[in-house]
């Protein structure tokens, strides 16, 4: 299956799961900088934006050159994406960039990965109530999650 569709499979399961405990929720553009999808409540008083990265099995996770340029303040990380039976790990932006990884190839450049150990945590996973009740009148702060 190709990156493409993993990607895809991902998303769209992190879509259903924010559905079914009700946020409306709105993919962005493929490829946009910036968050994968918003969850918002049903008074718009909430919105979360989220990156998702799906994942076909539990590796690493690809994170850029540059902790600094990672935006969404919530994160989920889907791994068997394409199964019928994906894990999915919430976390903050904020643990995202402690757990991350530093590396460096041969050439000298930097990249940035987290690796299963950092997010595979029974902490994060299937932690949907991290973001907060969408019924509620605000929203969760990331930093205190």
């Amino acid at each position: 299956m190709s990156h493409q569709l993993t990607g895809n499979a991902g998303l769209y399961h992190v879509a259903r799961e924010l559905s079914r405990r009700g946020w409306h929720v709105m993919p962005t553009v493929r490829n946009a900088r910036g968050a994968d999808l918003y969850a918002a409540s049903s008074d718009e008083k909430i919105v979360l934006p989220i990156q998702s990265k799906a994942l076909s099995k539990k590796v690493p996770v690809p994170l850029g050159g540059s902790l600094e340029t990672l935006r969404s303040p919530w994160w989920v990380v889907t791994t068997n994406a394409n199964t019928a039976l994906p894990s999915c790990y919430v976390l903050t932006l904020d643990e995202v960039r402690t757990g991350a990884h530093r590396g460096v190839n041969d050439a000298g450049k930097v990249s940035y990965w987290l690796q299963p150990k950092a997010y595979a945590l029974s902490a994060y996973l299937e932690a949907w109530s991290r973001l907060g009740d969408p019924t509620a009148s605000s929203a969760m702060d990331p930093s205190t999650a």
